[in-house]
């Protein structure tokens, strides 16, 4: 007689129709342990969607936008209902997941978990972020130490999602020695084209012109370093700066003729986009591994980046180019992505260096093997033993 499938309940800030790289990851997981074994409930705020053919259940979390609108900081507020909806699911699961230490739907559902002897595991996308703000500096240290620093220590494992967030959190004291999972790629999706032809025929499509590509993908937000893209954008006016995603700090409203942006590009739409670019720019802090490194490694482009993003996985730091970014001095760094611009786009980029940064995006980084490693983790932790313990 077979066992029951285990009951997980997977909690986030926002589902994945947000577009933010912990949404994201938190869909894919979703999707490989579902495929894993597990029944998958999913937690966060925001409409939730279910993906056709998802093996695993979305419920919606009522919060409130009042951080986020305030202080320009993805924060939600749960509402009376939607805290008792975390506890309610936390009673009825064997495990708990939660993705990032500092968010308040986490801190509920971890301590819920505690209360009830439920297993929970905590993923850890970020250290610090240092914005240029004093208060927001001030905001995110405090809430490291006093809000992060203990679920984390109380958690039953810790993953973190690359060395650079480990390193940030080194000192603690865990329950268990933590992991470092680096987060999946979809390699059948972002991939290099094939020929230039290809290149033609996407920038045709999504209304590209001759000439060097910039490409930014991610939120349009203060820590992704948007004050240093709008400096390069107007000093290179011979480059066209791609943005895919959404934000309160949108490039379009900067009117400048060689800004083009993308707000509804996601997987199999945007992976055109990464193919008819000549490199990506992500000037961005506070960062862990983003996922939309990964996905220009396979699509085989030139990354320029942060120094702490470029060392996050040392496997790849051949691959990326880390800058200085100091976000209080948007001038200065401009100036050095731009001369990391010019060399990059010096340099000829043929289709084999391309497939080179894939070949090597697809031996390092898979959701299938991502999802393996968190579902050994989870069945570690529910095993017998612990719970006679």
């Amino acid at each position: 007689m077979s066992e029951a499938p285990l009951r997980l309940l997977m909690v986030s800030h926002y589902f994945a129709e947000r577009r933010g790289g912990v949404e994201l990851v938190a869909a894919a997981l979703a999707h490989e342990l579902a495929a894993a074994g597990f029944t998958v409930t999913w937690l966060a705020t925001g409409e939730g969607v279910q993906s056709a053919g998802a093996a695993y259940r979305v419920r919606p979390l009522a919060a409130s936008g009042l951080a986020e609108r305030l202080l320009g900081i993805p924060y939600p507020l749960p509402l009376p209902s939607a805290l008792r909806a975390l506890r309610e699911q936390v009673a009825c699961s064997d495990l708990v997941l939660v993705h990032d230490a500092l968010q308040l739907t986490s801190v509920v559902t971890a301590r819920a978990a505690r209360a009830l002897g439920k297993p929970c595991v905590v993923v850890q996308h970020i250290g610090l972020v240092p914005y240029r703000n004093p208060l927001k500096r001030a905001l995110m240290a405090c809430a490291n130490a006093w809000v992060a620093a203990p679920l984390l220590r109380e958690a039953d494992q810790v993953v973190f999602i690359s060395e650079a967030v480990r390193q940030h959190f080194a000192t603690l004291a865990w329950r268990r020695p933590p992991l470092v999972i680096f987060n999946g790629v979809d390699t059948g999706v972002f991939t290099p084209p094939p020929d230039s032809a290809a290149v033609a025929q996407a920038r045709a499509a999504l209304g590209l012109p001759e000439g060097p590509v910039a490409l930014f993908v991610g939120r349009f937000v203060e820590k992704k370093g948007l004050a240093v893209l709008a400096q390069l954008a107007r000093g290179r006016p011979g480059v066209t700066f791609a943005f895919a995603g959404r934000g309160p700090l949108d490039p379009a409203r900067w009117g400048l003729a060689n800004v083009r942006t993308y707000a509804s590009l996601s997987g199999r739409t945007l992976a055109p986009l990464y193919q008819a670019s000549d490199l990506l720019l992500l000037p961005s802090v506070g960062e862990g591994f983003p996922l939309v490194v990964q996905e220009a490694l396979a699509c085989g482009l030139p990354v320029l980046c942060g120094r702490d993003t470029a060392s996050a996985d040392p496997r790849a730091s051949s691959f990326l180019e880390g800058i200085e970014v100091d976000l209080a001095r948007p001038q200065a760094t401009a100036r050095l992505f731009d001369a990391a611009i010019t060399a990059a786009l010096t340099r000829a980029q043929p289709l084999p260096d391309r497939r080179a940064r894939c070949d090597f995006a697809r031996a390092s980084y898979s959701w299938r093997a991502s999802g393996e490693a968190y579902a050994s983790v989870l069945r570690r932790l529910h095993a017998p033993e612990r719970v006679s313990g």
